[in-house]
């Protein structure tokens, strides 16, 4: 099949991309609420023109209920941000990191403990933030050096904590896993969540996004990344891998080991991408009391090929690697390519370490719970966006495929958290799942 110009690819991706939600209800919501009013989904206040920088501006406000941002900092930067201008975003969070960096160095920690981590926490998200769209050139020398101010700042908060956050490695197969250990000061083994980024996303934010909220609860939190994801394919060059559980069960044994930690209480939160890893884990490793899919993905393989489009996935399937990969590169260095087109696959080149577009459509491919998802035992809450942007449908028939053991909850526009993985509602939903979590696991 010979392709003349990438418009073609590019509309049917972004029909895909920014197309109608699916929104079909499969189960009872959990929670819910009925208003007999409603007559619209509902609609938020977009932060930028342009789709994809709304929602990483979206994504930093989001951890301002659990001391991650300051709105109005964050609007302040938002307001220098030139859509579709990756430089711009950089230089509107560097900056802002650069202040807030300057604010925490001149709080006395000892005096004022609190107001310095909070700053610090706040300086974390924004050097991670200036890093976001920078991938596509791995050469970059920011890629890393915004990390290790991240990082630092990062550990200087978590050592402020009441029961300060204890970093740990563990061993994996062939790779180690960081982690932290997140203890709530509360007496006798306590019930943990395990919790897990996704496609881009660091175990940093994971605090911020949840783990604030489950601390609040008496739940132990452990944060980790595997390969694939930031500090690890920085600091050891590994790429994604399908076998999710040689990440997660060395974790496990490890909460097992603790005597803070109740071994019958393990749950898995798997957010974004890891809405299909952390499923997958639980496949192989039985001793998971629960597992959160936020939001459910059954294939990640399948919802890239979604948003390839028929006439690319054709291409691909045909075997015409060089000129799938011409086309992919051609729409890399078109500066008409929607943001969360070029993004996404940039990301998935990097996250993955794919030497080129058809490398990484062909790893993508292994990422689906066809023939395992019936070794799943545990109960999977299985979270569905209103206007995912991302994995339309996939949620849905993660819980069909999963069937009883699924509760299967549609997070809603009119509560502001109709967008991917809820960003903006992060105390609704941290309420509905972390509720969902307490009723589930064995009293």
């Amino acid at each position: 099949m010979k392709f003349t110009s990438v418009s073609l690819f590019i509309i049917s991706c972004s029909n895909l991309v920014f197309g109608s939600p699916f929104t079909r209800k499969m189960f009872q919501k959990p929670h819910s609420i009925k208003r007999d009013n409603d007559t619209s989904p509902g609609s938020m206040l977009k932060l930028s023109s342009d789709a994809d920088f709304h929602f990483e501006i979206l994504r930093v406000l989001s951890v301002a209920p659990y001391q991650g941002a300051d709105i109005g900092e964050v609007l302040v930067a938002a307001n220098q941000i030139v859509p579709g201008d990756f430089e711009s975003f950089y230089a509107a969070f560097n900056d802002l990191a650069n202040i807030v960096h300057d604010y925490a160095k001149a709080i006395d920690s000892e005096k004022y403990p609190v107001s310095a981590r909070n700053a610090l926490f706040r300086e974390a998200t924004y050097y991670r933030s200036a890093d976001f769209f920078l991938h596509g050139n791995w050469s970059d020398p920011r890629i890393d050096s915004l990390w290790e101010k991240q990082l630092t700042a990062f550990d200087s908060a978590i050592a402020l904590l009441p029961t300060p956050g204890e970093r740990i490695t563990l061993q994996g197969d062939g790779f180690e896993i960081p982690a932290i250990f997140f203890g709530n000061g509360l007496p006798g083994p306590r019930p943990t969540l395990l919790m897990c980024n996704g496609y881009d996303g660091s175990q940093e934010e994971m605090y911020h996004a949840v783990g604030e909220a489950a601390l609040q609860r008496g739940i132990n939190v452990i944060t980790f990344e595997g390969p694939g994801q930031p500090t690890v394919r920085r600091q050891q060059g590994l790429g994604f891998i399908p076998e999710w559980e040689k990440v997660v069960s060395p974790i496990i044994d490890y909460a097992s080991s603790r005597r803070d930690v109740d071994a019958s209480k393990i749950g898995l939160w798997g957010e974004s991408f890891a809405g299909y890893l952390a499923p997958r884990v639980a496949a192989f490793d039985h001793r998971l009391a629960a597992v959160i899919a936020f939001d459910g993905l059954y294939s990640f393989g399948q919802a890239i090929f979604d948003q390839f489009g028929p006439e690319m996935t054709a291409l691909y399937q045909s075997g015409n690697e060089e000129e799938f990969n011409s086309i992919i590169l051609s729409m890399l260095a078109d500066p008409a390519t929607p943001t969360t087109i070029r993004w996404a696959i940039e990301q998935g080149l990097w996250s993955f370490k794919a030497a080129s577009p058809f490398e990484w459509a062909t790893e993508v491919e292994k990422y689906t719970l066809d023939g395992i998802v019936q070794d799943i035992t545990t109960p999977v809450f299985v979270a569905a966006a209103q206007e995912e942007m991302f994995f339309a449908g996939q949620a849905e028939l993660l819980a069909e495929k999963l069937g009883d053991l699924a509760t299967y909850h549609l997070f809603e526009s009119i509560d502001g958290a109709g967008e991917h993985c809820s960003l903006g509602a992060s105390v609704l939903s941290s309420q509905v799942i972390l509720d969902w979590f307490q009723d589930v696991i064995p009293s």
